[in-house]
């Protein structure tokens, strides 16, 4: 097939769509189909790629990336269009950030209750805001595309905010490497990280991974994680991706944590640090999937997440980790993460986790996406047939 993939930056460095898109391209390319890719700029890494590239250069707004894409498409003879939630023309439209006006919502519960309603008049207001409300107003005007969403929650968000209807979505988890992220691959990192952040052997290290820390429950983390400490368990927290910013080293420092917790910063493997780790927690306000969980669970750890994170769906309660009702409330997650502490319990769940982490493939991803192309395919051949027919009907 001729597939066409639309995304910002082809550069796997940049973040996590833009990760998962290269290994989709790596994938689709070993199985022998050609791969376009329009995106404003590309990594060196895609150099070493049979892709076709489609160059846009620097763009100034999202709006004028999507009509520029738009223009590009048309001219391309493709098979399908997958958008990666940049663009508006497109027979299949993934939005790795899910529901933009979901995400604002549930932004607004991690803030304190006297910035809401300022915030909310920001996001009816403010030009950065309206400009997103016409880009997704387009993205979801067309009733012949398919939508995928990466959760349930997601595709209920896309019913709910946008008024896509169920018939018009399809539901395909994101998947991970379970080759690369693996106990085998983790193991000869554990020791030399755990000495390097001071770990003790009984110390039992929590790890955050994220870089919107507001949006992540970063403070929700701190609070659990300093409340497990002032009853003196052997608990230390560490925060890879973002920065340090001075409210959450300040935070960290009221919840009496001191020494006890680590900011790394952005890393660009976090394979070393899941290695060293002994549990994920993920306290997300809103998460469209959370990959961070599967990879986690690959490697054969625990995990700790809340409702509004899409790949929760994938967990059950007790077996491979727990879920958070309110991901604001830092006693329930300290009560979560209690049972954690015991390293029996921690070596059940972590085999049940890479159990999970082993059904859902990053293989099985995208045989699951190609189903989906190829029924667009078979549409566009539908159609076309339809349409030669009506040509040929005899003039009566």
């Amino acid at each position: 097939m001729r597939i066409g993939l639309v995304i910002h930056w082809f550069d796997p460095q940049r973040g996590g769509a833009e990760q998962w898109t290269f290994q989709l391209t790596q994938r689709l390319l070993a199985a022998g189909h050609e791969v376009h890719v329009v995106a404003q700029g590309f990594a060196a890494a895609a150099a070493g790629l049979p892709i076709v590239p489609h160059s846009l250069g620097k763009i100034g707004s999202r709006l004028e990336f999507a009509a520029a894409a738009e223009r590009k498409l048309r001219t391309l003879a493709l098979d399908v269009v997958h958008d990666m939630g940049g663009g508006w023309y497109a027979d299949v439209f993934q939005s790795h950030d899910g529901s933009r006006l979901a995400l604002w919502e549930r932004k607004l519960a991690s803030l304190p209750r006297l910035v809401r309603p300022l915030k909310r008049w920001m996001t009816k207001q403010l030009p950065r805001y309206r400009e997103f409300r016409r880009l997704v107003a387009r993205q979801f005007a067309d009733p012949q595309q398919i939508v995928v969403a990466v959760s349930k929650m997601v595709a209920e968000d896309y019913q709910h905010y946008h008024g896509v209807p169920g018939e018009q979505i399809r539901l395909v988890y994101n998947g991970v490497d379970t080759e690369r992220f693996s106990p085998a691959s983790c193991r000869p990192y554990r020791e030399a990280v755990r000495q390097k952040l001071a770990a003790r052997e009984a110390d039992v290290l929590l790890l955050f991974v994220g870089h919107d820390f507001q949006r992540k429950g970063l403070a929700t983390a701190l609070r659990a994680a300093g409340r497990l400490a002032a009853e003196r368990q052997p608990v230390r927290l560490l925060v890879v991706g973002g920065r340090p910013r001075q409210r959450y080293l300040r935070l960290a420092q009221r919840c009496g944590l001191g020494d006890a917790v680590t900011f790394a910063g952005a890393q660009n493997d976090p394979l070393p640090y899941y290695a060293a780790a002994d549990a994920l927690v993920l306290p997300s306000f809103y998460d469209p999937f959370g990959l961070v969980v599967l990879e986690a669970a690959a490697c054969g750890m625990p995990v700790v997440t809340s409702r509004f994170t899409g790949a929760s769906e994938l967990l059950s309660e007790g077996v491979e980790g727990y879920v958070l009702s309110d991901p604001a409330d830092h006693e329930e997650l300290a009560q979560r993460l209690q049972p954690l502490l015991e390293p029996a319990l921690r070596r059940r769940m972590a085999e049940a986790a890479r159990r999970l982490a082993l059904r859902y493939t990053f293989a099985r991803n995208c045989a699951e996406l190609l189903a989906v192309y190829h029924e667009v395919a078979s549409r566009r051949q539908a159609t076309a047939q339809k349409a030669c027919q009506k040509v040929l009907l005899p003039v009566r």
